[in-house]
Formats: C-alpha cells, structure tokens, sequence
C-alpha cells in the first residue's frame, strides 16, 4: 500500500467515527459526556495526523513518524474508552457523583486540573444510553481505537514492497 493510501484509510476511518459520533448526537439525540467528548478529540488527533502525512506523502522516516503520533491518538483514545467501560461497570454506590459540565470546568479552572477532573468521571459516564449487540458505545470505541492503533503500529514498522513508489 502506498504511503498516501494508507493515510487516506486512517483519515477516513476516523472521519467516519466522528461522523458517527456527531450522528448519534444530533439525530439520536445522545448527548456525550466529558468523557465521550475526549473520546472524540483523541479521534480527531488520529484523523489529523493522518490528514497531515496523506498531504505531506512522506518517505520511510516521516511515515513512521506520522504513524507513530496517530497511534498514541488511538492509545490515548483507547485508554479513555476503557475508563469509561470501567466506570460503567462500578457498584452504583462507587460510581463518582455528578460533578459541572465540561464548560463550567474549562471556565473556572487550569487546563491540567480539568483533564484529571474529567479524567476521573461522573455519573453521567457511567449511564448506559447507547449500546449496540449488547456492547456499550464506548466498548464499542475502544475496540475501534485498537484497530486503529494496530493500523499505525502497521505504518511505524511495515515495509514498503521493493521497487513500488512511496507516494
């Protein structure tokens, strides 16, 4: 696969997620919570970064490099998907209280304070308001950012076919 071609899957794939995600909130009416919305700037990472090296087209070096960012978007992504399954999975009694919504929290305090702040989660991440199969929205994310992230795991160390063009 050229190297364009490969940035063009990774972009659309994460295209496709946030149009899916905008889609749930705006047709279905799904409202997210501060942990789908960091969910979905993960995936706007992954997507940017694969827009980035299917404009640049770079050589062997610059592949990896692109590769590799988009990839700890889909981990950092994953990640976050995974602490969202845990907090739905908690005790009702154990799962954090409701706390301000995430503009409230972005107004009155430091950037840093927020991510942890959020990082920690809330009730509203531990409701269950879409699942798919029996699986949970943010199961589901998850496993899309590992997919993604084996993807770029498969532009850090794949080779390029002898003798084909790399752009």
């Amino acid at each position: 696969m050229t190297t364009r071609l490969y940035f063009l899957a990774g972009f659309l794939a994460a295209t496709l997620a946030l149009a899916f995600a905008y889609y749930l909130q705006y047709a279905q009416g799904l409202d997210p919570c501060a942990l789908c919305i960091f969910q979905r700037i993960a995936m706007a990472g992954v997507a940017l970064f694969c827009l980035i090296g299917l404009a640049h087209g770079p050589a062997e070096p610059g592949r990896r490099v692109y590769s590799a960012l988009a990839g700890l978007s889909a981990v950092f992504g994953a990640a976050i998907a995974a602490r969202h399954v845990w907090l739905m999975h908690l005790p009702a009694d154990q799962v954090p209280a409701c706390g301000p919504d995430l503009n409230y929290l972005i107004d009155v305090m430091p950037l840093a304070e927020v991510l942890t702040t959020v990082l920690r989660g809330d009730a509203s991440c531990a409701e269950v308001e879409g699942a798919f199969l029996g699986v949970s929205l943010p199961a589901w994310t998850g496993i899309y950012f590992l997919f993604l992230a084996f993807g770029a795991l498969a532009g850090i160390f794949g080779r390029r076919a002898p003798g084909r063009p790399v752009a």
